[in-house]
């Protein structure tokens, strides 16, 4: 028989609660750096010069075809042969802003590439110049278009931090990890970590659909939502 004790994880919730206040910290800053890094990457793709794009490929193919734990491993421990030392926490912020940046950038493209054509043409007939067209005419609609799936890779991305542990930045995984180590309930811990992963899932799919059509595009969201 299997006798469970989630008592004996549960009486270590400040661990838990660091761990899961770490991993929301670096979703919110890598989901607004990293996106920040789309959209420019997207701009560069669909209206930069064209001496731009070729490094643009280059980076978005390299980040999507390459397992996000090798990019992590990368920034921490590859990066200090070349002189700059990054704490964990910093190392993981940089690779999940990177991670994110590259698939924001595949996601914002669809949508600009989407913008009909002759919007942009109305937008330059009022004498807006290429930046206001492209902040205030383009780009509103087309993360409109894109938000359900910018959304999604925000939290694969969130979700995909649990790694980070491999390099001890002190995230949820790695509090779970540590708490088990301590009292042998393995299965207690995880099964407690996977919860806490799947509400902050769900809360931030939630906040992200009701905040960012409010904040972002500057309308309500659809009734019934």
């Amino acid at each position: 028989m299997i006798s469970l004790d989630f008592a004996a994880v549960l009486e270590q919730w400040p661990l838990l609660a660091r761990g899961a206040a770490l991993t929301v910290a670096l979703t919110a800053l890598s989901a607004a750096l990293g996106t920040a890094v789309g959209v420019a990457c997207a701009w560069m793709r669909v209206w930069g010069p064209a001496a731009w794009r070729w490094p643009v490929v280059a980076y978005v193919e390299l980040v999507r075809n390459t397992p996000f734990i090798v990019q992590l491993f990368f920034v921490f421990f590859g990066l200090p042969a070349a002189g700059v030392k990054l704490s964990p926490e910093a190392a993981a912020l940089i690779a999940m802003t990177v991670n994110l940046g590259a698939y924001a950038a595949e996601i914002v493209r669809a949508g600009l590439e989407a913008t009909p054509r002759g919007q942009i043409e109305a937008a330059r007939s009022l004498a807006l110049d290429e930046r206001q067209v492209f902040l205030r005419v383009v780009l509103p609609p087309a993360l409109g278009r894109v938000w359900p799936a910018l959304v999604g890779q925000i939290i694969i991305v969130m979700l995909g931090s649990s790694v980070c542990g491999q390099i001890a930045a002190a995230e949820l995984s790695y509090q779970a990890n540590l708490i088990q180590s301590r009292n042998f309930r393995a299965f207690e811990a995880f099964l407690i970590g996977a919860a806490i992963y799947l509400g902050l899932s769900l809360l931030l799919r939630r906040l992200l659909d009701e905040l960012g059509p409010r904040w972002i595009f500057g309308r309500r969201p659809a009734a019934g939502r």
